[in-house]
Formats: C-alpha cells, structure tokens, sequence
C-alpha cells in the first residue's frame, strides 16, 4: 500500500475512543484527514481520461510525476507563497533605482517546477502530437497548487507565437524563453540562460478598450518592426513584473514623429548595453486573489523596446499572445473547479451526519455528483481546445480547426470562469464551517475563482468577440456547428437543441443585447456534444438528463432521478492513484 491509499485509507476516523488523551477534554472523532499527500494526475479519473482521448497520454509518466509534486511539495508551496506576499523593493540600500520584486522561495519553488516539467513551453519544443494536451495537463494540475505562479508560466508560453513574427530577435529570445531553466535574478537577459516574458495592455483610463491608450512609442533611429524604439507612457496592470521582458502595446511613430497606428513591441528589463531600461514600477496591486503572483503599475520613462509585428497591426499581432492566455484562463478556471470539488469530495467521504455518511446522503449525493458533473464538462472542452491547438500545429491548413478556434476559446473562457465562483462556493458549503478558515485551500481558491473571469476580457469583451468574428467570418458558425453536428444521432433532445440555435442569429438587431444568453447556449451545446462523441457514456447522458433535456437550475445539487450520482462521484478519484 503506498502512501497516498494510506492516506485514503485513514480520511474516516471512525468512532470515538472510550477516553479523551491525557490533558484532553474531548476526543476529536468525525474529522476527515486533510487530502494530503496524493498524485494529482492519477488520482483524477476524468484528467486521464481526456488526455488520453485527445493525444497527450504518451506525456502520462512525465505528467504523473508532476501530479505526485503537486499533491504533496508545490501544495504546501501554494500555502507558503500566498501566505507571505510579494515585496516591492523601488531602490537598493544604497539609493539606487532597481524595480525589483522579492518573493518567498515557495514561489520560487513553484516556479522552477513548472519550467523544469515544460508548462512554458512543452508544444514549442516538441511538436509531437498531443503536446499541447499534455502541456495543458501540467498547468491544469499546476494551478491546483498556486495559481499565481501559473501567470508568468502562461504569459512566457503565450508569447512565443507573437515574437515569432520577428526572426532576428526570436532567435536571440526564444531560445532562452523555451529552455527548462528557471532564473530569477534581476540581471540583463543576455547573462541567463533561462527567461520569462510578461504582459502590459491595459491603462488608467482604457481598460480592455486598447484603443484607448496613451503610451507613445518613437524610433531611436530606423522605425518598423524588428527597429529599435523609445516609450512614453504608462500601463495600469503590469503582470509578473519580475519578468525579463514584456510584451507592450503602444501607438508608434515614424522618424517625422507621425503616428503609425498601435503597435506591438518586446520591451526588456534591462537595455541591450547592460543599463536599466527606464521603466519604474509605482507599486504592486494589493489583490483579492492571485496573491503569489505580483501585478505592478509601471510608468516608461524613454523605455527601450523593439517593435513586434507589423507595424500598426499591435492588436493583431498580441492576439496571438492573447489568445494564449485566455486559453489558460479556461484551463485555470477549470483547475481551480477541480480542486475545489477534491477537497469537497475528499471531506464528505469521510464525515458522517444524521447518522450517515455525507455520501450516502441523498441530497448530498445530488449536490457532488452535479459538481463533478460540471467538472468535467469543463474540462473538456478545454482539452478539446487544446486538441485544436495541435491539430493546427501539425496541419496549418485545417480549416475547420482554424475556424473553430477564432470562436472555442471565447465561448470557453466566458463560460467556465463565469461557473468557477459559484462552483467553488458550493464547494465550500458541502465542506461547512471548516471550509472558510484559512488553514484550508478553499478560501484561497474562492478568491482565486473571480479572476480569470475579469482578466484577459472579462465576460462581455469575450461575448462581444464571439459577435465580433461571427460578424466578419459567418463561415466560423457554420464550422462550430457542424463540430457540435459530430454528435448528432444519438440524443434526440440534443438535436433538436443545436438545429434551433442558427435561429438565435436570425434578429441582429438584439444580438448584442442578448450576447450573454446566446454564447450560453453555444457552450452548453459545445459540451454536450464534447462528451457525447468522448466521455464515458454515464456522463454523456448524465449531462444530457441536466443541462439539454432541460435547463439546469441556478444551483447545483439539482440533479433529476434516474442519473448515477454514486457513478459519477467516484470518478472523482481513482483509489489506485489516490
């Protein structure tokens, strides 16, 4: 027996003991054993399941391993790194402007982890297959642990595609970028071996509306892109602050000092002459959630940055990046959904109340058994993303994968950031009064759950975008449908269902209007079809009874009769793997 089934074996404490210990008043009896150590990746049935299913299961010793760190090292990591915070540190003690961040070696630990497994950067560096599944396992079991530090991860991997656009600096950069090595010193990156990438978009007075900003951007001799240029300006979020460059949006200027349009540019922490660029960070956000991770207020003083992308095409040429990072979101979102129902799952298995265990409960079983429903819709349509992702990869002129992925991300992101609160509510209430105390990972990830949500385009940016490319490209719909068509023929319900959503475009006058309602309806439509053509058929139907025959209510645990619920909660692990 190793020692994650030991530690199944003891979460129920059975009855009291006849005496209390010496110095006691009571017994302690009826608490569950925290779910600690256990293997992230084989314990959960549903993870490999979809990995296999899409691709990524030749990655599974590589990806059991990391499971194993994070059920056991990087989850107590999580704890130390959101317990003692991000210092900002504007000048040495010696008077000297330095902009540095220091953080506890927790997160430095965490940090490490992940480059050494490949979360940034495992597709990039083998193209194989399924690669970008497997990669999507790592940061989906890495943010179980901290999502904080899974920020510069999922900024340093989304950045490859947009400084691709540039091949002298992308042969100089990515390089260093893709390799497995994690420094954190606050050095020029020309003396590392190993590099992080973060981001800065948004400003004071623009938010998601770029077009909004301010900073200006002038060329130090040459203008274009690849050519050297100087900032003005300033950018209200700033994320991972400690990393070696960012990727910045700013309204570029020819040698006339004429403005070009917004342009994209890859601005170092350090200039190429081993001097401190002039960026100067004002403080670092006092957050809610994603404590670990630092976001900065940052102000450019002249800073020194390259121009990325064509030339007033910064929006187009950051999407990529973009793109990238919503994606994340989706895998994050559903990550934090995962834990939360672990703990719950884990918690009720081994408490008894009115005489019973929580899971012989019927209305229990109703509220666990919807949880790991939703769970694992989520997850997915995640891999099925991240499947796409490979697909374009090793095939670049697959239509339907193109077409598919302008409008998956967006639905997905909006859907399952939106679910992730109130999912990790009910978690926590299945728990009780031991869930909201700090010493358990529900309050953190109950403040985590709102942020993937409003990061990266909150939830109308992302409705607004699936308008915005149906819109341009009405070949996109015909392409989704005709994905959620691959399931057509076995749930009549389920038919009816995505035959009537072309009707939904039908009055443009109202689209915008009713944009939340309508992506709903896609996503819903999207993980039906998702698990009917690949889940275990349990699910399949199990989602179909809830979510198509008929709406599912506000709240979970509203589950019909005649589903599986003691099914479905077992798949919530596996014993061999616990």
């Amino acid at each position: 027996m190793n020692k994650f089934q030991e530690n199944a074996k003891r979460n129920y404490s059975g009855p009291p003991q006849l005496s209390p210990p010496p110095g006691e008043t009571h017994v302690v009896f009826n608490q569950p054993c925290p779910l600690e150590p256990y293997n992230a990746y084989l314990s959960d049935t549903a993870l490999k399941h979809w990995v296999k299913v899409f691709g990524g299961d030749w990655h599974r010793d590589a990806l059991s391993e990391y499971g194993e760190k994070v059920g056991s090292s990087l989850y107590e990591a999580g704890f130390v790194a959101n317990k003692f915070k991000p210092e900002f540190k504007s000048h040495d003690r010696f008077g000297k402007r330095i902009d540095q961040v220091d953080y506890h070696p927790a997160y430095h630990q965490l940090m490490d982890s992940g480059i050494t497994a490949g979360h940034h950067s495992l597709p990039w560096t083998n193209r194989r297959m399924g690669a970008h599944v497997a990669r999507s396992a790592l940061a989906y079991m890495h943010t179980q642990a901290d999502p904080g530090s899974g920020c510069p991860l999922t900024m340093t991997f989304a950045s490859v595609p947009a400084i691709s656009h540039e091949p002298d600096l992308a042969a100089l950069w990515l390089p260093k970028i893709t390799a497995e090595i994690y420094d954190p010193r606050n050095i020029p990156f020309f003396e590392k071996k190993g590099l992080t990438i973060g981001m800065a978009m948004t400003e004071k007075q623009g938010g998601s509306d770029v077009r909004a900003n301010t900073t200006r951007a002038y060329p130090i001799n040459d203008d274009g892109p690849g050519r050297s240029y100087e900032l003005h300006g300033h950018k209200w979020f700033c994320s991972a602050p400690m990393c070696d460059a960012f990727l910045v949006l700013a309204y570029s200027h020819d040698s006339t000092r004429e403005s070009t349009g917004l342009s994209c540019f890859l601005m170092p922490r350090w200039r190429p002459d081993g001097t401190k660029n002039q960026m100067f960070f004002q403080r670092i956000k006092d957050k809610m959630g994603n404590v670990s991770n630092a976001s900065g207020e940052v102000e450019y003083r002249g800073a020194f940055a390259w121009m990325i992308g064509p030339e007033g095409r910064g929006v187009r040429t950051i999407i990529e990046m973009v793109s990238m990072t919503r994606f994340d979101c989706m895998v994050g979102s559903s990550a934090i959904m995962r834990q939360a129902l672990a703990q719950a799952v884990h918690h009720s298995g081994g408490r008894e109340a009115f005489g019973k265990n929580l899971h012989q409960q019927p209305l229990m079983k109703n509220v666990l058994a919807d949880l790991a429903l939703e769970s694992e819709a989520v997850l997915a349509i995640s891999m099925r993303v991240a499947h796409s992702l490979d697909i374009i990869q090793n095939d670049p002129k697959n239509r339907h994968e193109h077409l598919l992925s302008r409008i998956a991300t967006a639905i997905g992101k909006y859907w399952i950031c939106k679910r992730s609160a109130q999912f990790t509510y009910e978690c926590m209430e299945c728990i009780g009064g031991v869930g909201v105390v700090e010493d358990n990972i529900l309050p953190r990830l109950y403040r985590e759950s709102p942020i993937n949500a409003i990061w990266e385009g909150s939830g109308n940016i992302q409705c607004l975008d699936v308008l915005r490319v149906l819109n341009k490209n009405p070949s996109v719909l015909e392409s989704f449908i005709a994905e959620l068509g691959r399931a057509s023929g076995r749930f009549q319900d389920f038919d009816c269902f995505v035959n009537d959503l072309p009707e939904e475009f039908s009055d443009t006058k109202s689209l915008e209007f009713r944009a939340r309602t309508v992506v709903e309806k896609l996503a819903i439509a999207w993980q039906a079809s998702t698990l009917i053509q690949f889940a275990d058929p349990v699910v399949a139907q199990a989602f179909m009874a809830s979510r198509i025959s008929r709406p599912h209510a506000q709240y979970y645990g509203t589950l019909p009769e005649g589903i599986d619920c003691d099914y479905l909660i077992r798949r919530v692990f596996d014993p061999a793997g616990l």
